[in-house]
């Protein structure tokens, strides 16, 4: 009897359980679509504020309001429709200027210049744009440098000192730990796995990253000069000296105009925007304004973006992974539709899996045989990023974009010394020579390594041949240029890696050039659809998933955290990789 019990007091427990779920699951549907049919109205004399303090992509598709509230899908700002924001403002007559409030970007480099470009445009249109910020970071203090005037908090700082890049090398951690990471590579330069083959950074390494660092450093001062009137020579001098460190010493180098509260820059805003007083400053946030500035040109003639975001994987992919199943399918769709008379291919990727890069690649050359195909590049288009490139029309990148990294490399997890120092000894039965192939407890044979450099080379070769084809060189010219070296954008135009420089809007007049059209739609991809399994996958870890995240990072620090992520992501990668040669933390 107590046996019947226990049963019906299960199962009546699961329907509990399962009607609080719905009940949740309808309480966020209200509370997310509660607002729905609120409408932005922007009135006379307002600003629009543009703070970036959420992670910037390059695409983000339309999110289901109940997956953001549940924590399934991170809450991003679009690079495409915070463009479409500004340009839309500039012919807005009841916007009168921008004001941009941001501290810490979570745009990259690239997105970052593509920005500042934009608002240069909007300052053409004869409004307004202002910045007020506690304090600011190198790279928020090159976007917030194109504005007409410059504000301080009186308690702030200003982070204006040069660009660094750490490495870490781990290959006393491998001996001392007893975990190996076997490396297999070809590039001289290519120098992500570097870290488990040495103690410290090579000759070749340190040149690409002092070159890489001083190309992106020289076209941040060239546009800052530009827009504060201060000299190339003098920035450095203020750099060197940190000559903006406190706001005084900031507005006395010029770098910025005012020094004032809170309150003092909502009342000077106000009467930029035509306004009495700082109560009667109306302003209205990015995020608000995208949703009035979506606008579509009356024609029939469409160019599809394609998105290519993310690490390049072996598999489907979605919005902000690679992979051959959705970008094959958003090419085939696009080549396909009579309506798109050019791609642009927006790529943003530092590289990943060899094999998809090459798949790709074969649809963006069946996808040439029809229209016009134009790449875009934003911050990264490395390694595989610039193999899934390489055979378009044309390519654009912007002057801070980081490109090339043509070369390949393998590396392979090896617990040899671990199993050895805490007392485990594996067997092999084989019933070929080559069955076992490879164990991570045993040593690498010399034939496996034959194997693997073979398949190194051969992916390295065809990586050379791509190259030489799509950008009209020979092979020998582009292995000059390869090795696994990085680029930036500004450095690739020279030696034929990159056709010109500019952002995406710049990629869609080429594009509408090279169809012969001058008006169009836009329509982006890929076009992902979750499906019911999909949301029941995202749903398996909430909402523990993100919670752990934090409490590791809380517990060991975020430079730790990330490191180990770093570690995680290598020993996770599966077959001939075409990756960026390091990760790039500029600080």
């Amino acid at each position: 009897m107590s046996f019947l019990r226990n049963i019906l007091s299960t199962i009546i427990g699961v329907f509990i359980a399962l009607g609080l779920v719905f009940v949740f699951f309808f309480l966020i549907i209200a509370f997310a679509g509660g607002g729905g049919d609120d409408k932005v109205i922007v009135k006379n004399n307002s600003v629009l504020e543009l703070n970036l303090n959420l992670p910037v992509v390059d695409y983000a598709p339309d999110q289901d309001p109940l997956s953001v509230a549940l924590g399934l899908e991170d809450n991003v700002l679009g690079l495409e429709a915070i463009l479409n924001s500004i340009d839309h403002a500039a012919s807005n007559d009841k916007i009168k200027g921008i004001s941009i409030r941001n501290s810490i970007s979570l745009a990259g480099n690239g997105q970052t210049e593509t920005l500042r470009n934009a608002l240069l445009k909007f300052k053409a249109s004869g409004k307004f744009i202002y910045a007020y910020s506690n304090f600011y970071l190198q790279k928020d203090y090159y976007l917030n440098s194109v504005a007409d005037s410059i504000f301080i908090n009186p308690s702030g700082e200003l982070d204006f000192r040069g660009l660094s890049s750490e490495v870490l090398f781990f290959k006393d951690l491998q001996e001392k730990s007893g975990i190996k990471m076997e490396v297999i590579r070809h590039g001289k330069y290519k120098s992500a796995v570097e870290p488990y083959l040495s103690d410290e950074m090579s000759e070749a390494n340190r040149e690409q990253v002092s070159e890489l660092l001083h190309s992106i450093w020289g076209e941040m001062l060239a546009d800052i000069s530009e827009s504060r009137n201060i000299s190339v020579a003098d920035l450095n001098v203020i750099a060197d000296t940190l000559g903006g460190r406190n706001p005084e010493y900031a507005m006395k180098s010029g770098l910025v105009d005012k020094i004032v509260y809170k309150d003092e820059y909502n009342l000077a805003l106000a009467k930029a925007a035509g306004r009495a007083s700082a109560e009667d400053l109306e302003t209205v946030k990015l995020t608000d304004y995208n949703s009035i500035a979506k606008s579509y040109a009356a024609s029939s003639n469409k160019i599809a973006v394609i998105y290519a975001q993310g690490t390049i994987i072996y598999g489907k992919g979605d919005e902000y992974t690679i992979g051959q199943g959705v970008m094959s399918e958003a090419l085939k769709e696009a080549r396909e539709d009579d309506k798109v008379k050019a791609v642009v291919l927006r790529v943003n990727s530092p590289g990943g899996s060899a094999l998809t890069s090459e798949l790709i690649w074969r649809e963006v050359e069946l996808t040439k045989k029809y229209k016009p195909v134009i790449v875009s590049m934003s911050n990264y288009a490395a390694s595989g990023g610039y193999y899934i490139a390489c055979n378009a029309d044309r390519i654009i990148a912007e002057p801070t974009t980081i490109t090339g990294s043509i070369g390949v490399f393998g590396t392979i997890p090896n617990f040899k010394g671990l199993a050895d120092k805490i007392g485990i000894n594996a067997e092999q039965v084989n019933t070929n020579k080559q069955s076992q192939y490879y164990s991570p407890f045993e040593p690498l044979s010399e034939d496996f390594k034959s194997f693997m450099l073979g398949g190194i080379e051969k992916t390295y070769s065809t990586f050379l041949e791509r190259v030489a084809e799509g950008r009209d060189m020979s092979v020998a010219e582009v292995d000059s240029i390869a090795q696994g070296r990085v680029w930036t954008g500004a450095d690739a135009v020279k030696i034929g890696l990159v056709d010109e420089l500019g952002g995406i809007d710049l990629a869609m007049k080429r594009a509408a050039e090279a169809a012969g059209i001058d008006r169009y739609r836009i329509d982006n991809y890929p076009k992902v659809d979750k499906d019911f399994d999909d949301l029941i996958n995202d749903l398996s870890g909430f909402p523990f998933a993100k919670a752990k995240e934090e409490v590791i990072q809380e517990e060991i620090g975020v430079e730790a955290y990330q490191l180990l992520k770093h570690i995680k992501t290598l020993s996770e990668l599966k077959g001939v990789q075409a990756m960026m040669p390091f990760e790039l933390h500029i600080k």
